[in-house]
């Protein structure tokens, strides 16, 4: 009987291990075996194209193929750091510009289309958090001209800072924003990151039961513009 006790309780303390291997296991091997590393943040240079001599720069530039938008945010799944990154090529707007200067511009993003790795953390991102039937899409306007001082010979990365205005989920908040150009043949790429605090967008807790979420994250944004008039 006594054996029995000792192996009973042997079993015991074995099972109970094992279930916090599997809990705290479980989670790591997901994330790092079997899920794809998170996408790298935009950058200038993806899908960039055209050479040769570029085309003169007043005028109106439009979105076109190529440009993507998205959000990129911490995750802790059952104890393990993770990012979720979201894309969408769903991107639309226009700039104009003239002389040295960006006088105008704005750009709508698809919401229902952002999409991850995941589709139980879309469908939640599209209903509860973001609410995209109600609020189907975002923007970001410029408020106020921006101004490059000369204009970018071809092939040259500049950097600037713009006001504008950041429209999510129905709320729009005034922003500053830095925004990194290059002047292709035939296209202008423009890239920006916009740190988001939720709460102030009335964005509710995007948590559920087993994952915290950050109070906050980024939009990434990057846009191949080209001119249409």
């Amino acid at each position: 009987m006594g054996r029995f006790k000792r192996h009973w309780k042997a079993w015991l303390i074995g099972a109970i291990a094992l279930g916090l291997l599997a809990f705290v296991g479980g989670p790591w091997f997901y994330i790092n075996v079997l899920s794809d590393p998170p996408a790298q943040e935009l950058a200038l240079g993806e899908g960039q194209q055209g050479g040769g001599e570029a085309v003169p720069v007043d005028g109106t530039w439009t979105v076109s193929e190529g440009s993507q938008a998205g959000y990129r945010v911490q995750e802790i799944l059952f104890g393990q750091d993770t990012t979720a990154v979201g894309r969408t090529g769903k991107v639309t707007g226009t700039a104009a510009l003239s002389g040295t200067r960006i006088t105008s511009g704005e750009v709508t993003v698809d919401m229902a289309s952002v999409a991850t790795d995941k589709s139980g953390r879309d469908e939640q991102f599209r209903n509860n958090i973001m609410s995209v039937s109600q609020f189907p899409t975002s923007t970001f306007a410029l408020r106020g001209p921006v101004d490059f001082g000369s204009v970018p010979a071809a092939g040259q990365k500049v950097s600037v800072k713009a006001a504008g205005q950041l429209t999510l989920r129905g709320v729009g908040k005034s922003v500053q924003v830095d925004l990194s150009v290059v002047r292709n043949a035939d296209t202008i790429q423009v890239q920006t990151s916009i740190p988001v605090k939720f709460a102030d967008y009335s964005i509710p807790d995007p948590g559920i039961p087993g994952i915290d979420i950050e109070d906050n994250g980024i939009i990434e944004v990057l846009l191949n513009l080209r001119k249409t008039t």
